[in-house]
């Protein structure tokens, strides 16, 4: 269980610092906050990952300080757009790639570790590095990291964007549904937040959330149990480990359960619970991911750039990869041997992904 308390201590110390993005989205457009999203992950990563996180140092997203209205071309955009077919592309002549992962936000290192995977096994020589995002990102810009692969649009990271964007390339979006949220059990019978007006009693009016400081917990409280008129439902504070101790116990009892929760996360592959609509936007608009390589990476790699932008997950393959490297590398494994057995027992998408279908699914 070391691991696990582990992996729970790092996404304690990262959650306050995603949960501010999505609280500066609902001051921006009035929808509610959005747009950002934390994982669990401590793993035993063989590269240069440390235990940093986003709120580590002091370091803030620049669009959380900026009031800035967010960037509305970032909104546009497919996942796996301008997909090709690798198989018949000569393969690379610098076939030496770095890269940047950021601490503490688990798709970053799953992506990273895919792409790793597939270009080592054609033959390339594939480091990965973990940074804090805005030194991630200075970086790439800076020609130092070639690509990273976690880039929140259009809010969470677009002060980056603006201070370091002209100088990358974006190679597209990967993944489309990053967002905070309030999930239940599966067999559990509310279907909207407006549904616990008057079925809150089978959660027992209460839905668990993390850290009292938390702009999630904040944005839940103050703006979305009042919005739907939420008078009944108390919003229990602890931790994250408590809220995710919570619903596995909920969950493995047969009991209902709500709690507070954002995607992606791999608790959505390894409890049957699923997200309460939200009709009145009062949590959380969905951001894009984007991929970006640093000044002349797609010339001077043009076969990994394109495996780059036929990048397309959806959440259910993405919270079980993230999953089985929580369990791999709770049991002291590495996230390198998770990703391998995860693409083996995915071959049908890793193949699509390599033929640039996956935007296709």
């Amino acid at each position: 269980m070391r691991g696990r308390y582990a992996s729970w201590a790092r996404e304690r110390r990262i959650m306050s610092h995603r949960m501010m993005a999505g609280a500066l989205l609902a001051a921006l457009i009035g929808l509610g906050a959005a747009g950002c999203s934390g994982t669990a992950g401590v793993y035993n990563n063989s590269e240069d990952a440390t235990n940093g996180s986003r709120s580590s140092g002091g370091e803030g997203t620049p669009e959380a300080h900026s009031g800035a209205t967010p960037d509305q071309k970032w909104t546009h955009c497919a996942p796996g757009s301008r997909s090709a077919d690798i198989a018949s592309m000569k393969p690379d002549t610098n076939t030496h790639l770095t890269i940047g992962a950021f601490n503490g936000w688990d798709e970053s290192w799953a992506t990273s570790g895919l792409i790793k995977q597939v270009l080592e096994k054609d033959g390339y020589t594939v480091t990965i590095k973990g940074f804090d995002a805005g030194v991630g990102y200075q970086a790439t810009a800076g020609g130092g990291i070639d690509l990273i692969t976690d880039s929140w649009l259009p809010v969470t990271q677009a002060g980056y964007i603006r201070k370091y964007g002209p100088k990358l390339e974006n190679l597209g979006c990967w993944y489309d549904n990053a967002k905070l949220t309030i999930a239940v059990n599966k067999n559990s019978p509310a279907h909207s937040i407006a549904d616990l007006k008057t079925m809150g009693n089978s959660y027992g009016n209460v839905i668990y959330s993390i850290e009292p400081g938390a702009e999630m917990t904040k944005t839940i409280a103050n703006q979305t149990l009042p919005m739907y008129g939420l008078s009944n439902i108390t919003l229990k504070t602890s931790s994250t480990p408590a809220m995710l101790a919570q619903l596995k116990k909920a969950t493995k009892a047969g009991n209902d359960v709500a709690v507070t929760l954002w995607r992606p996360h791999w608790a959505y592959d390894a409890y049957p619970v699923r997200d309460l609509d939200d009709p009145k936007n009062a949590i959380s608009n969905a951001e894009l991911i984007y991929s970006f390589g640093r000044p002349g990476f797609e010339k001077d790699h043009p076969k990994a750039a394109q495996l780059v932008r036929n990048l397309a997950i959806d959440d259910a393959h993405l919270s079980s990869l993230e999953h089985l490297m929580v369990e791999t590398t709770d049991r002291g494994g590495q996230q390198g041997t998770a990703i391998a057995a995860w693409m083996k027992n995915n071959t049908d998408w890793v193949d699509d992904w390599q033929a640039g279908r996956l935007g296709d699914r």
